[in-house]
This record gives structure tokens, sequence and C-alpha cells, in this order.
């Protein structure tokens, strides 16, 4: 009969006192959790022991050197089912006790005696090194005799048990080191809540029987994210097979979550030690359920050398985010994992996942950055199912807040084209002790409250619904013409004969022409410089050619001009042909129809030249401004009605297009939960901030008499 796994898991935790002294209290789980790991597959090898060590003995005399996947088969559990692993050393617990002298060295052995997928789990708990300093500090033998005594008989602790009591202590030990727990470790009630977002729209698909699950970490860390999925599904359906996939970076987590599977007897489940962004274990797998919590603000300086010779980033193909924050690309990898989808076929079922991210990746980079372009990507595909902003102070590491993303390419018929956003920002409970940054969790009452919020998507105070689009805008840039004064002065001369002396000729030559008074139309000031220029005697040097004589006509006009809004504006451009004829710059929107062509041209920067053509006026740099347009409504009305009226002579820049459309101005996608959830307090009535500040003054009076009197 099973054991209550809180009263053996109480009691693993107890022997952690035993190392109280070489090892602090954040240190203990690197004792703990694979000692833990090595008693249970003791007590599971147990009933087919000997005969592992028959056959090994044989083929050992015959020399044979494969013999993993003999001995694998050959070792099973009480019911005949083959467990994928063995131990060929003629040691267990009770031996090891037995000889304290040779404690060290025997339990080495013990470890070498496994077949090759426990070895490499035990090399990255790198444990030779404990038991080395277990050794110096006389507490191995102490600790190794007081497991000897749980007894984790698979008869006594079935996998279920033993999964949970595994579970727990990871718990325990992460949350005893929460100086670093951050860095693999998620608080439990965001992952129960992850798991409820994620697994409770398939309820009815989840709990028929016989149902095949994948589930895949791939930042798993110790593994609690996948171990609360199969705990949800076991919960609801306990004839349901889940097969579990995780990958991390971190050798000890990867080793404790890999021992996770083992214990549990997963062998269809898979977890890898690696980096997720340049190394993907499961190029051929597609998963049913993804979720992770990658870490926050990654550097990817390192990968990018890599993903740069790829010709796209796991079936993405556009402009990837700033260096300095990959957590997105965590988030297209998963993404690149999804099931296909089409309705009624089984065998093309989708997928869904859930990921926690900082606020980062909702409203960092502007229209036509990564960040952007991978926000766009997924609405514009329709896979943003919905966002919950968590309290801040909720995780171990930090106090920022913090968001948990639903992505999935099969959202239901109502949710079509539609995001949701919970503010849950507000439905903590105080901790009743810290636990690092950690002062506030999600009860029971909370984690309910967020996933009904989530299934009924509706409208209230902490739930809105939008439309995909919502979320869209188009940046443009609203140009204003440049207005130059022309006027030759004494300082503008010696300003401009100091970088071109060869020019005094020329130069003396307009100013006879134009005199030294102020000119207000530059265009028709620089005609008249053109014709002095052209008709120089031949004696007389004027504009060099190339590159240089650019530069003169620059610093002539830099010296003798002054930017004045009553002059003219400088024509920059003729065109003698129509330049809009075939351009296609409004896609997917409506112009306004009381808009005449003539209007929409100057709205664009074109003038009729009075003949068949059009000028383009000079853009003045330093009035230079930006629009963000919503995605709802056209560029054309919004610009009419929010600058036009303000600025008569504007007009829109017709060269900043999106990269994607072709449209004016470069489309972006953000998503702001404050200004979403924006509440206004109103300020309080003036009378009584007079009272209060009257109030203050009368006790600084009468400090200060205390003080003089």
């Amino acid at each position: 009969m099973s054991v209550n796994f809180q009263q053996l898991a109480n009691f693993i935790w107890s022997v952690a006192d035993l190392l109280r002294g070489p090892y602090r209290p954040p240190q203990y789980e690197r004792v703990m959790l694979p000692l833990t790991v090595l008693r249970r597959f003791d007590a599971v090898l147990a009933p087919s022991k000997d005969a592992v060590l028959k056959r090994y003995e044989q083929l050992k005399a015959k020399n044979i050197q494969n013999i993993d996947a003999i001995l694998n088969s050959l070792a099973k559990d009480e019911e005949g089912t083959s467990l994928g692993f063995h131990n060929h050393s003629q040691l267990d617990f009770h031996k090891l006790k037995g000889d304290p002298d040779n404690i060290g060295r025997h339990l080495a052995d013990f470890i070498a005696g496994f077949s090759e997928n426990v070895r490499k789990i035990f090399e990255r708990f790198e444990f030779d090194k404990e038991i080395e300093k277990l050794e110096e500090s006389n507490r191995l033998y102490q600790v190794v005799s007081q497991f000897a005594e749980i007894d984790l008989h698979p008869k006594r602790v079935d996998n279920i048990t033993m999964g949970l009591v595994f579970e727990d202590l990871i718990r325990r030990f992460n949350e005893a080191a929460n100086e670093t727990a951050g860095d693999h470790f998620t608080p439990r009630e965001v992952i129960q809540l992850m798991v409820n977002l994620l697994l409770e729209p398939d309820t009815s698909v989840l709990t028929q029987a016989g149902v095949i699950v994948t589930i895949c970490d791939p930042a798993c860390g110790t593994g609690g994210m996948l171990a609360e999925a199969q705990n949800w599904i076991r919960a609801h359906n306990d004839q349901a097979t889940v097969k579990v996939f995780g990958q991390d970076y971190n050798p000890r987590s990867y080793a404790v979550a890999a021992s996770d599977l083992l214990i549990k007897g997963h062998k269809d489940g898979q977890v890898m030690l690696g980096n997720t962004l340049t190394d993907d274990p499961f190029p051929d797998h597609r998963f049913d359920y993804l979720l992770a919590n990658p870490p926050f603000g990654v550097d990817w300086k390192a990968e990018k050398k890599i993903i740069d010779h790829w010709p796209n980033f796991r079936g993405y193909s556009g402009k990837l985010p700033r260096i300095n924050d990959g957590a997105l690309l965590f988030l297209l990898y998963m993404m690149s994992k999804f099931q296909d989808y089409k309705p009624g076929d089984r065998e093309k079922a989708g997928s869904r996942t859930a990921v926690v991210f900082n606020g980062s990746p909702l409203f960092t980079g502007g229209a036509g950055s990564g960040e952007s372009d991978i926000r766009r990507w997924i609405i514009e595909r329709d896979q943003l199912e919905a966002i919950v902003a968590l309290p801040e102070q909720m995780f171990y590491n930090t106090g920022i807040g913090t968001f948990i993303w639903v992505v999935s390419n099969r959202k239901a018929a109502h949710r079509k084209g539609k995001i949701q956003l919970i503010d849950a920002r507000e439905r903590y409970s105080p901790m009743r002790r810290s636990l690092g940054d950690k002062r506030r969790y999600l009860d029971q009452s909370a984690l309910d409250a967020i996933t009904c919020e989530h299934g009924a998507m509706e409208c209230s105070q902490t739930s809105r619904v939008f439309d995909n689009t919502d979320f869209g805008y188009r940046r443009i840039t609203v140009l204003r013409p440049l207005r130059l004064r022309f006027q030759i002065t004494d300082e503008a001369r010696e300003r401009f004969l100091n970088t071109c002396p060869e020019l005094f000729d020329a130069l003396q030559a307009v100013q006879d022409e134009l005199g030294t008074e102020s000119f207000l139309d530059w265009n028709q000031v620089w005609t008249t410089v053109q014709k002095v220029f052209k008709t120089l005697p031949d004696d007389m040097e004027g504009w060099t050619k190339g590159a240089k004589g650019t530069a003169q006509k620059k610093i002539f006009r830099d010296c003798f001009t002054t930017v004045d809004p009553d002059a003219a504006p400088v024509i920059a451009k003729h065109h003698k042909t129509d330049p809009l004829r075939d351009a296609r710059y409004f896609p997917g929107q409506i112009l306004p129809t009381d808009l005449t062509t003539q209007g929409l041209y100057v709205l664009l920067g074109l003038h009729r030249d009075g003949k068949n053509g059009f000028i383009e006026y000079e853009p003045d740099p330093t009035l230079k401004d930006a629009e963000s347009i919503p995605l709802k409504e056209d560029i054309v009305s919004y610009v009419l009605r929010e600058v036009r009226p303000y600025v008569d002579d504007v007009w829109i820049d017709r060269e900043t297009l999106d990269e994607q459309d072709g449209g004016i101005g470069k489309v972006g996608y953000e998503i702001n939960f404050s200004r979403v959830f924006f509440q206004h307090q109103p300020p309080r009535p003036l009378h009584e901030i007079d009272a209060e500040l009257a109030e203050v003054e009368r006790r600084i009076l009468y400090l200060l008499r205390e003080v003089t009197e």
C-alpha cells in the first residue's frame, strides 16, 4: 500500500539536517536530490537485480562491449515491465552501509554500475564532488545510512507517489535557495494558473478514455511545469497517457528533470541538455501543448553568430529582437513545434502554448523593429488568444510585473479575430514570510477566478476583449516645407569665403546682381544665382564639377540663408509625369469619399506646377514629426482631423513605407496594459489640500517655537 507522499517527503527533508555545517541550506539539494534518485532506483531495480547480475557476468565473460540494451531490457519491475535502465554493480544501499571505511569508493562504484542513460544524469549532478566533500567532513556514511532506512520499494511507494515526493523536495530546496531560485524555478501557483489556462478549454478532449497527450517545456528547469501539467491531466483522467519532453541549458537542472522522468517511469518522454535557441533536440516532433518560463531579458549575442547563418528562425523569416532580450525567440521556437491544424481532422489537432514573460515583449520596439514584427506575425496569424497580467513581487529573484501569454493555432470559434486581456495585478495575497523577492502569491480562489474569467471571455473591470487590429498602428512621418530667407551680409560673405576662397569673384558677381537686400523666395534667388554662374567670364572660376561642386552649392546656401516661417517653400523636385500613377499607398484602407484627387496629392506633398507636372517641396528636418495611427482608421482621415487643422502646410512622407504591405507608414503592434485598464482618479478638492498645507505650516511653526524659546 502506498504511503502518504507528504510524510515521506518530510522524512527525507529531515535527513538534510545532517548536512548542516559543510553545506548551507541552499546547497542541500546538491546531495539530497541525487541520493533520493539513487535510493529510488536501487529499490525499483531490486526485483530483477539478481537476473541482471547473472547476465552481466555472462556477457562480461564473452567480452561483449555493448551491454546496455541487453541489460536494460532484462531489468524489470514486479509486473514484468522493462524499466529502460539497470545497475550491474554488486552493491546496493544496504551493502554500502555495511562498509563504513570504504563508503566513498563504493558509492562511486555503485553509480558507475548504472546504464549510460543514468550515468549521464549523474555526470550533470557532478555528484563525485559531493561524495568527496561529504567524506572529508565525515558526513557521507551518516547520510547514506539514513537513506538506506528509507523504504522506496514500488510496493510501498508507487510511481505517482514517488513523483509527488520528488516534486515536493525540488520545490522545497528551490525555495530554500531563494537567492537564485528564479533562474530555474517558477512559483507553484503561477504554474498552476498556466496549466489551467492551457488545459481547461480542452477538458472534454483530455478526459476521453485512452487519450495520448504530448507536452513540451523548452526551458524546463527542474521540470516543475511538466510535472504540474501531468498532475492536472492525471487528476482529470487517470487513463490518459502523457508524454513529456523538455530541455534546459543548466546541467544540474537538467539532471533533476531527467531524474524526475525516470522516477515516474516515463520511458516515452525525454529531457535533453542544450541551448533551446540553437539546438533543437526534437527536430521531428510536434507537441499538443507547450509551456515555459524562459529567462527574462536573456542576452543572445553568442547565439546570434549561429542564427545569422540560418535562412529563417524556426519558420519565422522576419526581423529578430534586439540582442539584449531574446525572450520572444523562445516563443517562436515553441510555435514552430505546433501541430498542424485542420478542423475536424484528428491527425491535425493543432496546439496550445502558455509562456511567462516580463513586460518587455508586450511593447518594446517601435514599428518595424524585430519585437514589433514578431508581435505582428503572431497577431496577424490570429494565434494570440489571451494575456494575463500577474501581480508584482511574485517571483523569487525579481519583483517586476510578469505576464502569461496564451498562444494557439486552433482558437475556439468565438475567439477568432479576438484577444483577451485579463488584469490580475491586484488579486494577490501577501505572504507571511518573504522568499527572496517573492512577497505575494495567488491563492486558490484567485486562481479559480482568473481561470473562470478566461473561460467566460466577457468584458468586465478586469477583463477586456479586443479585435486583433486594435493593437496595430501605422507609424507615419509628417513633413513641413523648408522656408528660407536669402541675404548677403558681411558676416555671411566672410564665412563662405573662408571655406570657398576660389569663388570670390563669382560671389561678387552674384552680389552685383542681387545686392544685399533680403529675399523671401529661395527658388527665385537660386535661379538667378545659377544664371549668374553660367554667364561668368571664362577666366573666372565657377562651380567645380563633381562632388566638390555639390559641396560648394550646399555651403553657399547654408551661409546665405536662414529659416524664416514667412518665406516661400523651397522646391526640391519637379515631376513631369504623375508620381502616384502606379502607387499603392493605402492597402486595406478606405479613404474619405469627399477627398478630391487634388486634395490627396497635396496631402502627399505634390503640388501642380501650372502645366502638366508637379512640384515637391524640400522638408524642413527640424519640423519633421511622426504620428501613430490605429490600423482601424485610414491615415488620410486621421491627418485631416488631427494634424491639418493646426499645421496647414503639412504633408505625409511617401518614402516611409511598410516592408510587408508597401503602404505608407510602418505597421507596428504593441499591447499596453496600463492604457487598457487605466482608471482615472480625480484630484482631491482644492480646499482639502489647502487645509492640509495649513496644518503642516502650523506644525512647523510650533516646532520652530519649541527650538527658539
